[in-house]
């Protein structure tokens, strides 16, 4: 089994992007959505994103955005790979794509034909899959999920209600490419806890390890 990945989501000051980056997280997500309570403006994602050391590679995070939108803040704060949360047209996808994450909210009714169509996407490397529209730290039931990825070749990203108390056994009964936490290590609602960023990634290597 590969180690599982860690992207922290929702990053706006130094000392949580710090602490990401000295825990072991893959990547940190910047939220480009105003009326989130974690947005922060390009600029400032920008000045974050250069305090990274190689190799830990940025996610813009937008829902329902306007391809000009888009690329007025990418202009500003190019990442490694941008984030869609909400319900864009395939077009948008397709438009905004490649190195793309395309983030959809567990329902049992839908997952299994949501899954087979992002799946037959090129522009998209990942899908991320919620247990609500995002950030609102909702979990759902991991084993509902895990019989619909059999057959599914895209990266798989698990999230929603994600902590350092859950997490490995998220990752032992889905077995995801990757976490994504927001939420899960605030200690208040869009302020980033170091320790809490901390004890998480740690509790993934640690199920990693009991994996093996």
């Amino acid at each position: 089994m590969a180690r599982t990945r860690i992207k922290i989501c929702g990053i706006r000051n130094e000392a949580a992007i710090t602490a990401a980056a000295e825990a072991g997280a893959d990547a940190v997500g910047f939220v480009f959505v105003e009326s989130s309570p974690r947005y922060i403006q390009p600029e400032e994602a920008w000045k974050l994103a250069g305090l990274l050391p190689p190799m830990v590679a940025t996610v813009g995070l937008y829902q329902n955005p306007g391809v000009d939108d888009f690329a007025e803040v990418e202009q500003v704060c190019p990442t490694t790979l941008t984030q869609l949360h909400g319900n864009e047209r395939d077009q948008i996808v397709e438009m905004i794509g490649p190195d793309l994450i395309k983030a959809i909210k567990f329902d049992p009714e839908t997952i299994a034909g949501r899954l087979r169509h992002y799946d037959e996407f090129p522009e998209v490397s990942a899908i991320l899959i919620d247990g609500s529209a995002g950030g609102e730290g909702i979990a759902f039931d991991w084993d509902q999920l895990t019989p619909h990825l059999e057959g599914i070749s895209t990266p798989i990203i698990l999230a929603g209600g994600l902590t350092p108390e859950n997490v490995g056994e998220a990752i032992k009964a889905v077995r995801p490419f990757a976490v994504d936490v927001s939420s899960g290590v605030e200690r208040e609602r869009g302020v980033k806890d170091p320790e809490l960023i901390r004890a998480f990634c740690r509790a993934v290597v640690r199920a990693d390890a009991e994996l093996l």
